[in-house]
């Protein structure tokens, strides 16, 4: 029998936002691109124009639309959205910096810092059930597209956290194996029956202009 083809998914966080500035956890809140994420998105789009993709996928939170936006115009497609890639839910700290939070909860975020997973902050989305739903979500989106190239655009911490579940990597450490991922740059994986295998991590969308 003939393997199914795999999908090759190019996951961008979305652009900069007024909030990411001051290092602020978005999560679920709606918080809007500043001008230096819509620079990021532009550029993103200029990528789309150089590595085409057969389609374009988002999170439901509008600083991944827009940020999505240009690499849509650029190449005529019209973005899919799918919900389950939105960014974890933070709870108490939404909206707050850590240092915030540790200024007022100093033993909590040594626990978070040491395991982020069994030590969410309060009120917080269980990183496992995000891990989870994000993979499945990825996992849908590959089947869909066999054999194909697709953006994904989605958000820092779940995409950390979802590039753990696909490589068997503890969760608990996604925040040392995986920093942080820059505003729209790309990390590539593939995925098919065998499982997933990253190729790349966060290679900056914008062409490298030094001499």
């Amino acid at each position: 029998m003939t393997a199914r083809p795999s999908a090759t998914l190019l996951l961008a966080r979305h652009g900069q936002t007024v909030w990411h500035a001051e290092n602020r956890y978005a999560g679920v809140s709606d918080i809007a691109l500043t001008d230096e994420g819509r620079r990021q998105a532009g550029q993103l789009g200029e990528w789309a124009v150089r590595h085409p993709v057969d389609a374009i996928w988002t999170s439901t939170l509008t600083r991944a639309i827009e940020t999505a936006e240009p690499a849509c115009w650029a190449l005529g497609l019209v973005p899919r959205r799918e919900h389950d890639l939105r960014e974890c839910d933070f709870g108490e700290v939404e909206g707050r910096t850590l240092a915030q939070f540790a200024s007022e909860h100093p033993e909590r975020a040594r626990e978070y810092r040491a395991d982020p997973v069994t030590h969410p902050f309060p009120g917080a989305e269980d990183p496992r059930s995000a891990a989870a739903r994000g993979a499945m979500a990825l996992r849908r989106i590959a089947d869909g597209h066999p054999g194909q190239r697709v953006l994904v655009v989605a958000h820092n911490t779940l995409l950390r956290l979802v590039l753990c579940e696909l490589l068997s990597i503890p969760l608990g450490a996604y925040r040392r194996v995986f920093p942080r991922l820059r505003n729209t740059a790309l990390s590539e994986v593939r995925i098919g029956e065998e499982g997933g295998a990253l190729l790349s991590l966060n290679v900056p969308c914008a062409p490298d202009v030094s001499p």
